[in-house]
């Protein structure tokens, strides 16, 4: 019998490349490892799942046993990785077992970012980046009338608006000047504050959370600045740090995530990264389309079609139900200025070049309606 393709990971990453992969090569054996309960769930789905009522439970799709079956694949939840031989093409599982690959790809997505907080109760602070992350959290909203946040990127801002459909007050706290400053111009900056707070959240900028302790109820949030609040509840949201470890124990290049080429392709041979742990060509994107683009470009690379991966211009919806907003943020590096124009009801924001060409957009309220025809104007950022 051939020897297998083995994915790590059953993520969206993990699993949209099996499905990919799938419809190319029917035969060839598949095996998946999580560490997890291996359920298929959409984990983009965590930060607004409170809003349409989902329990863990039912955010699961499919179990295990019904993802094994529609991809024909041996799927090992529960099941952590030792180490990796990359000489000798094989996998050290924590039972004991060996398993040998043809090919080997590392989905395994990113850890949430902790701060090092002090106080007797830094270690009730929660993340949620997964299913059993998102479990714990629900439970733990019952009574709960009030949640700081820690972060006003993308995934604080989503769930300081989830929160506001349980009406549960959020407190989101950040070090930045603003909200979404990464990937918002200050004017819709503004303008997503502001629609967040009309809805009952709150923002307290240019400040840090030091402590985190028990108070007579609930507890006491100590700032920067010396000033206090009261949670019920805090809840973590600063970041993600791609899953590397794995990788580099394997002397397998790493940076800021796992090193790889177009070709999805590490340092090693054989052995190949995509989704959250992965930098590609030097680009590490979070975000669901660039998971599209990796999967069904490596699953032709792995079916025998040398497929180099591209970006297009890839829009984020930032799910923010008071504010809906899209943005499709300018390369980092990229020269040229924001041309902002309000109105009661939108903000239509436009990264322009010196000479014209539009390299990003920001559309905010009823501008969202302008993205399908922006999204052909804008470069991709991989062609």
């Amino acid at each position: 019998m051939s020897l297998p393709l083995v994915i790590l990971g059953t993520g969206l990453a993990g699993y949209t490349l099996a499905r990919e992969f799938r419809k190319l090569d029917k035969e060839t054996p598949l095996v998946i490892v999580s560490r997890d309960h291996a359920g298929f769930y959409s984990k983009p789905m965590l930060s607004n799942a409170l809003a349409g009522k989902k329990t863990a439970a039912t955010l699961v799709m499919k179990a295990a046993d019904k993802m094994a079956a529609e991809l024909n694949a041996t799927i090992k939840p529960q099941t952590d990785v030792q180490g990796i031989d990359t000489a000798a093409r094989t996998l050290r599982l924590a039972d004991g077992e060996t398993l040998a690959y043809r090919d080997l790809v590392l989905a395994l997505g990113a850890d949430p970012i902790r701060l090092p907080l002090q106080g007797d109760a830094a270690d009730t602070v929660l993340s949620v980046n997964d299913l059993d992350d998102y479990a714990r959290f629900a439970d733990r909203l019952d009574g709960v009338k009030t949640v700081v946040i820690l972060g006003a990127g993308l995934i604080g801002c989503e769930f300081a608006n989830d929160l506001l459909a349980r009406e549960i007050t959020p407190t989101v706290i950040d070090l930045a000047d603003r909200a979404l400053p990464r990937l918002l111009p200050p004017e819709a900056s503004t303008r997503l504050q502001a629609r967040l707070e009309a809805a009952g959240a709150r923002f307290r900028f240019g400040v840090s959370v030091q402590t985190v302790e028990r108070a007579a109820q609930g507890l006491r949030v100590s700032l920067s600045d010396g000033s206090t609040l009261q949670a019920d509840l805090v809840l973590s949201a600063i970041g993600l740090r791609p899953r590397t470890a794995l990788a580099a124990g394997a002397g397998i290049a790493v940076n800021r995530g796992i090193v790889t080429n177009r070709l999805l392709t590490t340092s090693a041979p054989n052995v190949h990264a995509l989704g959250d742990c992965a930098e590609v060509a030097g680009h590490t994107l979070p975000y669901v389309m660039p998971i599209m683009q990796q999967a069904r470009a490596l699953a032709a690379t792995l079916t025998g079609t040398p497929t180099p991966v591209l970006y297009p211009a890839m829009p984020v919806l930032v799910k923010t139900p008071a504010c809906p907003t899209v943005v499709c943020p300018p390369p980092p590096d990229a020269s040229g200025a924001w041309s902002v124009t309000l109105t009661d009801d939108a903000c239509d924001a436009r990264f322009m070049s010196g000479d014209g060409q539009l390299l990003g957009f920001a559309l905010l309220g009823t501008a969202t309606t302008q993205r399908q025809a922006l999204v052909t104007q804008v470069p991709g950022l991989l062609t």
